[in-house]
This record gives C-alpha cells, structure tokens and sequence, in this order.
C-alpha cells in the first residue's frame, strides 16, 4: 500500500452536518474526493444543492437532508437516514454550531444554555444515533467520528464566553468520547483558527480588522476551508489509524485571541 492510499476512504459512507457552506461544504467534497458517499445537511436546501453537485462531479453519491441542526432528532435522524440510502456509515463529521459574540451581561443563561446544546449536544445526539449503525457494517474495520471545535475553545477572549465555553467541553467531549468508543471507533477533533468563510465576511471588508487578524497569526494570513477539510480527511482515513482523543490545531500557530472586538470593561 503508498502511504497516498492511507488517505482515501474509498466506497465508504460519511455524514457531514452544516455542509451548505465554509467548512462544511470542503469537508463534504474532500471526502467524496478521497472515495466517500456523503450525506449533507443544513438548514438551506439552495446551498446544499450546490454542495451536492459537487459532490457528484467527483463520480460519488450525494445525500440532501435539508433541517434544522438546532432540533436534536432531527439531527439524530441523519444516521439513520445516511444508512438506509448508502447501507453504511463509517464517518460522522459534527461540523455545525456556532454562537455570535456577546458581552457578559448579555449573555442570558437561556443564551448559554443554547449555545451548548447547539454545539455539545447537537454532536452527541448524533454521535449517539450513529454508533449502532457504524458498528453493524464491516464490524473489521475502524469507523471515525470528528469534532469541528475551536480555537476559542482553549484559549479567553472577551465576548466569546457562550462559544468558547461550548466548543471546550466540546473538545472535552470528544476526549471522553474517544474513551468509550474505543477500539472500533475513533472520535478526534479540531481546533480552528481563523478560516475565510462567511463568519468571517465583515471582518474581511475592514482593513484594519484584517491586518490585525494576519499580523498576530504567526502564519501572517487567516486560513482557507480547505485546509480544515484535509485535516477531516486525515482523521477519518488510515492514515489517522493510530489516532484517538486527540484535538488537532489547525489555527496558522495562534497561541492567542487575534481579533480585538473593542467589549467594553465592566461597568466603563
């Protein structure tokens, strides 16, 4: 076997949620490129239907669910749904959450709350639905689970209490996941740094923001969807077999918040 052949998932099956755009929409098109059949969902049909082309330009097949991620049966369904249409299911990639940035008074408990479910639970709800299915098809061989956590996940930034918060017990999640599903399933995640998609729209029409953004990425420049994608595939082919528990840093070498929101002090 190349070493190049560790990195396909050939006729395998994987889910990839929030995949009508960013890191998503790579993620889903790397795997079918490597060899995968792939469900995709989100809550925008429009945008998973151009994913979905892409996908089947590659010669693989393409499952549309379009929902609503926030409702957690509707997100558990995906396992059920990716294994009656492929009849199997080797990967979960729990890409969607995501929670805006608000001061810490104006982070409601409500507010937190919805940011862990969206985030944690979301991911655990279909993580939980998909471990039977993975386990009933080529029992032999290893199936993965990956996490899309985030930067802000182990590190403090004002304004990202909700989010940073749930992307770590997230990574953490992923930690003890790793434990439980052990040997036959690997559960590994990311940790993303600043990535060109549509979150970071507003950022990228302010010069300055930008500047600041590159200049304090020891990389000097934000990163693209694809490079998260090729970490997925890294992850969820042979050539992560011996990988576990494990958060990659995929951030251009941040060991710190790089983007000043101006949150005012406490009572200034």
């Amino acid at each position: 076997m190349s070493i190049l052949d560790r990195f396909t998932v050939t006729d395998q099956v994987a889910i990839v949620t929030g995949a009508g755009r960013g890191l998503g929409a790579a993620t889903a098109v790397a795997l079918a490129e490597a060899g995968a059949d792939v469900l995709i969902s989100a809550r925008t049909e429009k945008q998973l239907d151009v994913v979905a082309e892409q996908v089947r330009a590659t010669g693989r097949r393409c499952l549309v669910v379009a929902a609503d991620l926030s409702d957690l049966d509707a997100v558990a369904g995906l396992a059920q749904a990716a294994y009656d249409e492929f009849g199997r299911l080797d990967t979960v990639v729990n890409n969607v959450g995501g929670t805006f940035p608000t001061e810490f008074l104006k982070t409601s408990n409500e507010f937190l709350n919805e940011a862990f479910s969206f985030n944690v639970t979301t991911a655990h709800a279909l993580t939980r639905a998909a471990v039977p299915l993975m386990l009933e098809t080529a029992p032999e061989a290893q199936k993965s689970v990956v996490t899309i956590s985030s930067m802000m996940g182990r590190t403090a930034d004002r304004g990202f209490i909700a989010y940073g918060t749930a992307k770590a017990a997230l990574a953490h999640w992923t930690k003890m996941a790793a434990q439980d599903l052990s040997p036959r399933i690997r559960v590994n995640g990311i940790y993303v740094g600043s990535i060109m998609t549509s979150a970071l729209e507003y950022v990228a029409g302010q010069p300055a923001m930008m500047d600041q953004l590159e200049t304090k990425t020891p990389l000097g420049r934000v990163g693209e969807p694809e490079d998260i994608a090729a970490a997925v595939l890294y992850l969820s082919s042979k050539a992560g077999q011996y990988v576990t528990g494990k958060l990659l840093e995929v951030d251009g070498g941040i060991q710190q918040p790089t983007l000043d929101l101006g949150f005012p002090d406490v009572g200034a």
